[in-house]
């Protein structure tokens, strides 16, 4: 199985987490809390996720380099963003300006947060794992 793959794999368990994650902050975060202070505890607790199960996967997914640790961080990026304007849009039937609104920092909107911690969390874990130490120069 090529790291691609096991990149992918452990991307679609990230998207489960994800979906759970919004779920609970919907059902019942938000009720008690308000929507704005949910989204914002959601976004600490997937940033949270992302980092635990990369942690958790990356000597499995196994970049052999920096390079190949970004790799995957830019394909979970791509996946992360493809997935939240694509399906959001087309599967979800959410209007762009619906899905543009977390980003909206002035509203207090901190889902952005995600997106970097996706992108370095599998070069971060690996190295909070040792990985580096086995990587050629």
């Amino acid at each position: 199985m090529t790291m691609a793959l096991r990149s992918l794999i452990v991307w679609l368990g990230i998207l489960v987490l994800a979906s759970l994650n919004g779920a609970l902050r919907d059902l019942v975060v938000a009720p008690r809390v308000g929507d704005t202070p949910a989204r914002a505890l959601s976004t600490v607790v997937l940033c949270g996720l992302i980092l635990l199960v990369t942690w958790g996967s990356v000597r499995w997914i196994g970049p052999r380099s920096r390079s190949g640790a970004i790799a995957v961080g830019l394909l979970w990026l791509a996946c992360t963003l493809g997935f939240e304007f694509l399906a959001g849009h087309y599967l979800f039937r959410k209007p762009w300006g619906e899905l543009l609104a977390d980003y909206d920092l002035r509203r207090g909107r901190i889902w952005i947060a995600v997106l970097p911690v996706t992108l370095a969390a599998p070069g971060w874990m690996a190295h909070a794992r040792g990985l580096e130490r086995t990587w050629s120069k």
